[in-house]
């Protein structure tokens, strides 16, 4: 299963979190220029009176003509006068208003001049800088703070409006029977809700022509089957009858019995095999019973080790399991010639060994699917019936090769499996 992402809910919340905080900083940004322009404004504003109003007093009272703040300081250079106390870099400073650094500080710099001097105000911003970085550090901090409650009223908002979306996909998973549609729903869920419904309604339409198919199929096979083998099983009994045509006579009984099994298979296929009874089964006993019916059948100078604790059992339906461990079986045994079947209980994995060719490994991914046929040949029915019977009764089912070659099926019962502490190794040739 590819791995699956983040949820619907949060990514909306997300969204309409990053949506906020950019408009939030968007806002701030604009808001923190348009303060530091009108602050500039000021600033300028307070040069420009202030110094106009030191050169008008200046003629009549130098001393009151001084800047009453001590950010400021007025200077005042006469005509043919060096600029001895003016610091060099606000004495070249041209008539006008500057913003000039000496060291780490701002200045904002006011030149002026009339007929008998020339004045220079500096005035220290470092206020206005402060104010102007506190407005900064407290917009960002409101933007953020938003942001975090936008994701988590967003988050919660989106919630109330995922959840129907997760029980719809809640009952389609469970299969809840009857209309996905509810009243009160989205327009967009709904839409979606009726989709679902007329999917399932075409799909139960699918496999109800199926059974019906299958079942028919079946049905109609079994009395001319029946017919055939009737007389094939009455041409092989007759006295003085050549063994050529007594082997053929046979041979018809055998092909008409596989037929009878392909079409039950298809029948269980078609069906839905789910458990009828539940029963607790002895696990041993029960895979000696189905090997002593295939070697009765059809004998093979084949082995059968049985790694399997004593007095492990299976809560399950008899025939299902009946039907499993055959299908395990006889597939092994068809693709095993000599040497031993080993079927071995680990925790609660049945792995079931043949000592054939193995599975080829492009082909592991499909020898369950019905008539599959690869390079090493077709496998019919037997381990498709087999996944379909596990499907049904909540067990896990898988195909793999042998380290010591061979391939093998392992099922695992889970929790329907009760192991006895006992081993036991059962040994029986062909």
């Amino acid at each position: 299963m590819p791995e699956r992402g983040p949820s619907m809910r949060f990514r909306v919340a997300a969204s309409l979190a990053a949506l906020a905080l950019l408009v939030l900083l968007v806002h701030s940004v604009v808001t923190v220029l348009l303060f530091d322009k009108k602050e500039e404004e000021f600033i300028n504003h307070q040069l420009d009176a202030q110094i106009a109003y030191s050169m008008e007093i200046w003629r009549q009272s130098p001393n009151a003509a001084l800047p009453n703040t001590p950010a400021m300081w007025l200077y005042r250079v006469g005509r043919g006068e060096t600029a001895g106390a003016v610091p060099p870099l606000l004495a070249g400073l041209a008539v006008g208003n500057h913003e000039v650094y000496l060291g780490s500080k701002e200045y904002h710099v006011a030149v002026r001049e009339d007929e008998s001097a020339r004045y220079i105000l500096a005035y220290d911003v470092d206020d206005h800088e402060s104010r102007l970085d506190s407005l900064m550090l407290t917009t960002l901090s409101a933007s953020l703070l938003l942001g975090l409650l936008t994701l988590i009223a967003g988050f919660h908002l989106a919630g109330r409006l995922t959840r129907r979306l997760e029980r719809l996909a809640l009952r389609v998973e469970q299969e809840t029977p009857g209309s996905l549609v509810e009243p009160g729903m989205e327009r967009e869920l709904q839409a979606v809700a009726e989709a679902l419904d007329h999917y399932r309604a075409r799909q139960g339409a699918m496999l109800e022509r199926e059974r019906a198919f299958a079942a028919n199929l079946s049905h109609e096979l079994r009395t001319p089957l029946t017919g055939i083998r009737t007389d094939a099983e009455l041409l092989a009994a007759l006295p003085d009858l050549p063994e050529t045509v007594a082997r053929r006579g046979n041979r018809i009984v055998d092909s008409v019995d596989r037929i009878n099994g392909l079409a039950n298979s298809l029948l269980i296929l078609a069906r839905e095999a789910k458990p009828a009874l539940l029963e607790e089964i002895q696990l041993l006993a029960a895979i000696q019973s189905v090997w002593a019916a295939l070697m009765l059948a059809a004998p093979k100078a084949v082995g059968l080790r049985l790694e399997i604790p004593e007095g492990s059992t299976v809560s399950a339906d008899p025939a299902l399991l009946d039907l499993v461990l055959r299908n395990l079986l006889d597939n092994a045994l068809r693709y095993s010639d000599t040497g031993e079947i080993v079927c071995r209980l680990a925790e609660s994995k049945l792995v079931v060994r043949d000592t054939g060719p193995g599975f080829a490994e492009e082909d592991l991914a499909r020898v369950f699917d019905r008539f599959f046929v690869g390079p090493r040949g077709a496998n019919g029915l037997g381990l498709a019936l087999v996944r379909h019977v596990c499907s049904a009764s909540g067990w896990q089912v898988s195909a793999g090769n042998a380290a010591a070659g061979g391939g093998e099926i392992t099922v695992d019962f889970g929790a329907g499996l009760s192991r006895y502490a006992v081993p036991h190794n059962f040994l029986t040739g062909a």
